[in-house]
């Protein structure tokens, strides 16, 4: 009401004249009374510990044990793996090899177990069945200092993890196509040697279970990095000098994984120091990497149509005409693109290559960055690793030990180096696979 009158909805505001600091009256009819919710305000430390992780978005962290940062930054890393979850929660005692020995089937078992319990809580888990199975396989990793446990090097800790886990989650009597890890993280290598002072020439294959970004003054980037890794030179017996000479080795990659692993060579033995020393320089890394260059030729050809459907499906989402020699496309090609934008939320169903859906799906040589492993301090047997990893809704998490700390993806490809701060060690790329 204005000065005693209704003003009404058409009312028109210019011949009101409304003054600075009056008041205005306002009435209408009361609204039905708000009810009390029937149920109060739960908070996330009331719920049961199955729905707490889900409801704060992401897996526990890890009590540090004691020097233990390298075992948990290598466990949440590569827990991030859901087919290799689906893999362990398959693995049963009744089914364990006959040729497994005990030590590595209480790792595996071991690892399960631990790979469960995170996915249970939001509150931090205590790791010790895991460690004391990983210093009962490899003693290495309970070395004592003054009657301390050492820092070990979390390479060492991710290696022999897997290798193990790629003895146990291989069925019995089963080839190279029924082998989990191999699928899952397993590059495999073509290789020329090349002697230029007798003129041997030869070639091997080998698979391997990561790639190697070698650091050097030339070196600013992963991809210069992985160029130095897959040459190098190395000395062995001539049988046609009858002595040692110098063999160059040049590789290619000629079979991609699901997983692709990039282990930054930053630590070297110093003489001098009779300890393994780090190099800080820093090296920068794409959240996006293509691996097509470092490809063997027979390679390249079987990436070029799933390359070129990539291709047309991102255009397609950016509005852009696909070319008349790619429209006749196989139809409901939305429905054929399987995880083109990189993100982690597979069901587990690969999680051997014989699979159904490992056979749908064709790897394009186009990765996307889901985990990163980093070293803070000068010397591997000292400092502090953590883990940075990307959760299902694309956010990321920085597990340091029990402390799980949102992070913005704009700040994980600044850990690379050049200074004290954390740095990538080992890289973990996750391909971006399409339907054919």
């Amino acid at each position: 009401m204005v000065k005693g009158g209704l003003l009404k909805d058409d009312a028109d505001w210019k011949t009101v004249g409304i003054k600075q600091g009056q008041k205005l009256m306002m009435m209408g009819t009361a609204d039905e009374i708000v009810k009390a919710p029937e149920k109060g305000p739960v908070f996330v430390e009331d719920l049961p510990e199955e729905e707490q992780a889900v409801a704060v978005g992401h897996s526990a962290g890890l009590f540090n044990l004691g020097n233990t940062c390298y075992m948990n930054s290598t466990v949440q890393c590569l827990h991030s793996v859901p087919e290799l979850k689906s893999a362990l929660l398959q693995y049963r005692p009744s089914g364990r090899r006959n040729d497994l020995d005990q030590t590595s089937h209480m790792l595996t078992v071991a690892t399960r177990d631990l790979f469960s319990e995170l996915d249970k809580t939001a509150k931090p888990v205590a790791p010790m069945q895991f460690w004391m199975s990983l210093r009962k396989k490899y003693p290495q990793f309970g070395q004592l200092h003054n009657g301390v446990f050492m820092q070990q090097d979390a390479e060492e800790c991710w290696t022999q993890l897997l290798y193990t886990l790629s003895l146990s989650l291989r069925s019995p009597g089963a080839n190279d196509n029924l082998d989990t890890i191999k699928a899952l993280f397993g590059i495999e290598l073509v290789s020329r040697m090349h002697c230029q002072e007798s003129g041997e020439e030869s070639s091997e294959a080998e698979s391997v279970y990561s790639l190697k970004c070698h650091i050097s003054q030339e070196v600013n980037h992963l991809h210069e990095g992985l160029k130095h890794g897959l040459k190098s030179e190395l000395e062995k017996a001539s049988p046609p000098l009858g002595r040692s000479a110098i063999y160059i080795k040049e590789s290619r990659i000629n079979g991609l994984p699901r997983y692709l692993t990039i282990q930054f060579v930053r630590f070297f033995w110093k003489r001098e120091s009779n300890q393994k020393a780090k190099i800080l320089r820093k090296v920068d890394y794409p959240l996006e990497l293509d691996v097509y260059d470092f490809c063997s030729s027979d390679l390249q050809k079987k990436l070029e149509a799933p390359r070129q459907f990539l291709r047309d499906e991102e255009g397609k989402k950016l509005g852009l005409k696909v070319a008349e020699k790619n429209a006749a496309a196989p139809k409901d090609d939305d429905e054929k693109m399987a995880d083109a934008e990189g993100s982690s939320n597979t069901n587990g169903e690969s999680s051997v290559a014989s699979s159904q859906d490992a056979e749908d799906t064709q790897l394009t040589g186009v990765y996307d960055l889901v985990a990163v492993l980093t070293h803070k301090g000068r010397s591997a047997d000292s400092g502090h690793y953590v883990a940075w990893v990307k959760q299902e809704d694309g956010k990321w998490i920085e597990y340091d030990d029990d402390n799980p700390i949102p992070q913005r993806e704009e700040d994980i490809v600044k850990l690379s180096g050049g200074g004290d701060w954390h740095m990538a060690y080992i890289c973990m790329y996750k391909a971006r696979v399409v339907r054919m």
